[in-house]
């Protein structure tokens, strides 16, 4: 089956939009932080949302990672290391607009070394070397140029975000170097590689951390709730911006961000 793609003629004006809108709504929803830190204006619709997730999550994620966690593990690194690679374009990319030259460099040269010696990426050559790993996404640029987190939302499929980081997400689909036209007759199969092994990796995630997220999604009192404390936490840890919120640490147990990628 060909992989769906958005028309030439409306995946700019789309992207547009989607990145007008929601970097309007960060600029609109900080206030109704509450006390706690947390900016949840849309907990009824989040809250549905994390119902579909979670039901996604028990009738085909965790039984599928189950199932992939029976591929040798030899196999899962290759797919991982080849996902991993392929985030290499957008890492550098953002690494530059944050003024992080540094991390562009490494970025740079990791996705150089790890497709060419690593055979397109299907091995790791660049760590054995002892280059340091580097990522970054589009949410983290936008945090450094002094855009607003915005509000929690729980995004279908993808789980927990915010609006910041929602809008990263579109931005960085388009920074991939397989997901735009190559204008040659592979391109459809050419597109359907990266989320293919994107989904590979998250599965592979999934299997690995399943006891930590089983006990978040399915033996927490609020799960939704737990969710929600666990990927901010998590997130604002990653961006510096830990000491900026009042969120109890103690609030939510230390498991790693259920919707990890």
């Amino acid at each position: 089956m060909p992989a769906f793609h958005f028309p030439k003629a409306f995946a700019r004006p789309t992207f547009a939009l989607l990145t007008a809108l929601a970097l309007g709504a960060c600029a609109t929803q900080e206030a109704v932080t509450r006390s706690d830190g947390i900016n949840d204006p849309y907990e009824t619709q989040n809250r549905k949302v994390h119902g579909f997730n979670k039901g996604l999550d028990k009738n085909l994620v965790r039984p599928v990672s189950q199932a992939y966690g029976v591929v040798p593990v030899e196999i899962r690194n290759t797919v991982n290391n080849f996902s991993e690679n392929l985030s290499m374009p957008r890492v550098a990319v953002n690494s530059l607009l944050q003024g992080d030259l540094r991390g562009t460099g490494l970025a740079t040269l990791r996705f150089v070394m790890n497709s060419t010696l690593g055979i397109g990426g299907l091995f790791d050559p660049a760590t054995e070397l002892n280059i340091p790993e580097h990522s970054t996404d589009f949410g983290e640029t936008l945090a450094v140029w002094g855009a607003g987190e915005g509000a929690y939302v729980e995004l279908p499929v993808f789980g927990p975000s915010t609006q910041r980081d929602a809008v990263g997400l579109v931005v960085d689909f388009f920074t991939n170097p397989l997901t735009t036209n190559t204008n040659n007759k592979f391109d459809d199969d050419l597109r359907a590689v990266p989320p293919s092994t994107a989904t590979a990796s998250v599965l592979n995630d999934r299997e690995k951390f399943s006891d930590s997220i089983d006990s978040v999604l399915y033996e927490s009192a609020d799960s939704y709730a737990q969710s929600r404390s666990i990927y901010l936490q998590n997130r604002r840890f990653e961006l510096g911006q830990d000491d900026q919120t009042d969120i109890d640490p103690f609030a939510a147990d230390p498991y790693e961000d259920p919707y990890a990628e």
